[in-house]
């Protein structure tokens, strides 16, 4: 089975607590307005084999202390994140936290959740609108669920305000040249950030969506 995959890095510190495994997948249809990650809208066919998937984050999963999903929306790819899962729970111990913008109530009856493939969730669609106050969710109508005893024990105690240590970000470099932020900016930082760099001549090109 193949799934459609935007990117993968190994240590992000700014999606859950500790070094976890970051996978984003490529397409969403939810499109929020203002989504920081608007470059993992566009649809396209599943491209990465989940198994070649596996076999390349495999070292990172024996060290890693936990698995963050994102998007793009997971859950439009449930087959293939069911098969990704299922072999992560056998090759990790980590913890699972899943990003959706999908509403709770319309996951609860998905497998993946059901089988308790996921031990946190973090639903519900972005709301430039709302405020931005809770710990790794861009506006406070999102909602985290711990849905296993695992995600109780991890991330029980995660579900608080923001603290201003909280507000960080990965940097990442890809083998192109290309540079990646990873984590969860508050209103206005790309904004910020690019005028600065355009004062000292450099451009940056954001993938926050216009709200």
């Amino acid at each position: 089975m193949k799934l459609a995959l935007s990117r993968v890095h190994f240590p992000v510190t700014t999606l859950g607590p500790g070094r976890r495994l970051g996978i984003w997948v490529q397409g969403c249809s939810i499109r929020c307005p203002g989504c920081i990650s608007s470059d993992t809208w566009a649809k396209r066919g599943p491209d990465v084999e989940v198994a070649e998937l596996l076999d390349r984050v495999r070292p990172w999963l024996q060290v890693c202390d936990g698995i963050t999903i994102s998007g793009g929306e997971p859950f439009e790819q449930p087959e293939a994140l069911e098969q990704l899962l299922h072999a992560i729970r056998q090759l990790s111990g980590g913890s699972v936290l899943v990003y959706s913008g999908l509403p709770l109530e319309a996951l609860a009856s998905c497998d993946v959740v059901k089988q308790g493939l996921v031990d946190c969730l973090i639903s519900d669609p972005f709301d430039v609108s709302m405020g931005q106050t809770k710990y790794l969710r861009g506006s406070d109508n999102q909602r985290m669920t711990c849905l296993t005893a695992l995600g109780h024990e991890v991330f029980g105690s995660l579900d608080r305000h923001a603290t201003d240590s909280d507000r960080r970000l990965d940097v990442m470099f890809d083998s192109d040249g290309e540079v990646w932020l990873a984590g969860i900016p508050s209103r206005g930082d790309m904004a910020r950030l690019q005028l600065i760099l355009e004062n000292q001549g450099t451009y940056l090109r954001t993938t926050e969506a216009r709200s």
